[in-house]
């Protein structure tokens, strides 16, 4: 018999972890024990710093990060969060027009430099529109969850009492790039001109959906108790199967997401360009 073994770990609320999240999808030795985290990203610093769970969901810029640094993380091609990226970046209307072909030179927010969003929205810009955003100013407000990962020259910071939506709105930044929760404003429109028609013509293009999130586990676990990797793994792959989610698992089928987005990170000097997508599970 198999020796009853509990996971502490960090997930988002999907319909593909729901089934998990609610007892409906369970293993007869391996145990989830759930931590709640709510906004989700502050959970990535605490794993990546602190190995403060034994799985966690993770932005993937920050594991790619994290394996540079040896921060004693495996991924599991296991995608959480995924969203096509084309609305996140955003402009006050009321200010006048903003085109895409206007971006260079304008000043543009971003929680991190590192977030996944702006890399995948940096990264669509500019291999996809032709537009050079290295020569935009970039005004971050927050550090990335890896500490000795530093942001590219020239990138600064806001001051500690300065807020993006309201920056943006009072014209101290031009753009702005967000995660899921866009502001609620009418005056704020997408930079990038019908991003829903946009977002088809890029899916017809590159064939997948921008994944955001995956799952990693630490090194002591995976070493310690290898047989709890693969049962979590088959877990979340339960879950959604039970769910009827089509968010990618398996290597094949996340590695050419994993491929665009590494070399999108590369381009923007997050990461070295010797980091291939076979180093990261």
């Amino acid at each position: 018999m198999t020796e009853s073994t509990t996971l502490r770990i960090v997930l988002g609320d999907y319909p593909h972890t729901a089934p998990l999240k609610r007892g409906e999808v369970t293993s007869s030795w391996l145990n989830l024990d759930f931590i709640p985290f709510k906004p989700l990203y502050p959970a990535f610093g605490k794993m990546v710093r602190e190995h403060a769970f034994d799985a966690s969901e993770m932005a993937l810029v920050s594991y790619f990060q994290a394996k540079v640094y040896n921060k004693g993380l495996k991924l599991l091609p296991a995608a959480m969060l995924t969203r096509f990226q084309h609305g996140a970046m955003l402009y006050n209307a009321a200010r006048g027009k903003l085109a895409l072909a206007d971006l260079p030179g304008k000043r543009i927010g971003v929680r991190a430099y590192s977030q996944t969003t702006g890399v995948w929205l940096r990264g669509i810009i500019e291999n996809d529109y032709g537009v050079d955003l290295a020569r935009a100013q970039w005004v971050t407000f927050e550090d990335g969850h890896v500490a000795e990962a530093k942001d590219p020259p020239g990138v600064i910071r806001a001051r500690p009492d300065q807020d993006l939506t309201q920056m943006l709105v009072a014209g101290e930044l031009d753009a702005a790039i967000y995660g899921a929760a866009l502001p609620n404003d009418p005056r704020l429109k997408s930079v990038i001109p019908d991003p829903e028609a946009a977002a088809r013509g890029w899916f017809a293009k590159h064939h997948l959906v921008p994944v955001n999130h995956m799952v990693v586990v630490t090194d002591e676990l995976a070493r310690s108790t290898p047989k709890a990797v693969a049962e979590l793994y088959r877990l979340l792959e339960e879950g959604r199967r039970v769910a009827g989610s089509n968010v990618p698992f398996g290597e094949n089928a996340n590695r050419p997401g994993l491929e665009l987005l590494l070399g999108y990170a590369q381009q923007q000097g997050l990461v070295p360009q010797g980091l291939s997508v076979e180093e990261l599970w």
